[in-house]
């Protein structure tokens, strides 16, 4: 397992992440038992960044990670997000949401909070109500390092430029089909001395060949990525059944600038196989670059 710091936080993590959507139940159906599992086995692997949210599995997936960090609370970074979907990102609010996850997580701090879905609400509501409310749980030691997450990356502009935050997240902008945080937003982190953190770096089961079942509806996003894939056939060679999983993982690893690179999973074996991917070893230089030249400026 590779480790890096977390921005300018001090807070030092895995390069490899546990995400808590599949420990809430969001991409089927899982157990308390399957979830210990997992997360007893992450940590034996190695993985000491764990990331969740109250809007997984609807509070699900806070409840289950608490029970299975009994006794580990420790060894790990605890990463989760306020507010609920569909709450506003009031300054009660926030601490409401917090006080609550605090609670289903049994622990007494969470190590880094982030603002869930900044398409949700408003630069200025985050800027006078939700930020406040998180410095004011960092001034009560209840949490340590705060956080921005968002989908579109443009959002997240304002808030690194003022530096406003610890650590950004967004999801499935640096992957083997789509790497558009490579042209501003990973530049201007590293500018700033902001941890990125990433999330779905196989686009929703995508580049797995197993696209997350609420794509299946997008029949013209599912068409133009087999189309970005029959592009990467070069990097299935070789590689048993001719899956884009490991490269896409490696793709995304080894690159300095992302801090965490997260893997949604209840299964030991495939997070063994993501484990195994972790090790500073990334495309060869032939194909970093001919991937890079395929779909430059182009976001899936």
């Amino acid at each position: 397992m590779l480790y890096t710091e977390l921005g300018k936080t001090g807070i030092r993590v895995s390069k490899l992440g546990l995400g808590g959507a599949p420990l809430g139940g969001d991409f089927g159906p899982t157990t308390d038992k399957e979830v210990e599992n997992v997360v007893h086995a992450a940590i034996d692997m190695g993985i000491t960044f764990f990331d969740t949210a109250p809007l997984y599995g609807s509070g699900e997936s806070e409840r289950r990670l608490g029970l299975a960090l009994k006794g580990r609370r420790d060894k790990i970074v605890l990463a989760t997000k306020a507010v609920m979907r569909g709450d506003p990102y009031t300054y009660d609010n926030t601490i409401k949401s917090v006080e609550q996850s605090l609670i289903r997580l049994q622990t007494d701090c969470i190590d880094l909070i982030q603002l869930h879905e900044l398409e949700s609400t408003s630069y200025e509501q985050v800027v006078n109500e939700t930020l406040p409310a998180f410095r004011k749980l960092k001034e009560q030691g209840k949490v340590r390092a705060i956080g921005i997450n968002a989908g579109k990356m443009e959002l997240l502009t304002p808030f690194m430029d003022e530096q406003l935050c610890d650590t950004i997240q967004t999801f499935g902008r640096y992957t083997l089909i789509d790497y558009t945080a490579a042209d501003d937003l990973l530049i201007r982190a590293k500018r700033n001395g902001i941890g990125v953190i990433h999330g779905s770096p196989l686009n929703m089961g995508i580049l797995a060949d197993q696209p997350a079942p609420f794509f299946l509806k997008y029949v013209d996003r599912l068409n133009e990525a087999n189309r970005r894939m029959d592009k990467l056939e070069f990097l299935r060679e070789g590689r048993g059944l001719g899956s884009l999983v490991e490269p896409a993982m490696r793709f995304c690893l080894s690159n300095p600038d992302i801090a965490v690179t997260l893997t949604g999973t209840t299964s030991v074996e495939v997070l063994q196989q993501n484990v195994a991917y972790c090790d500073g070893v990334g495309l060869t230089p032939e194909q970093q670059s001919k991937v890079l030249a395929l779909f430059p400026g182009q976001p899936f």
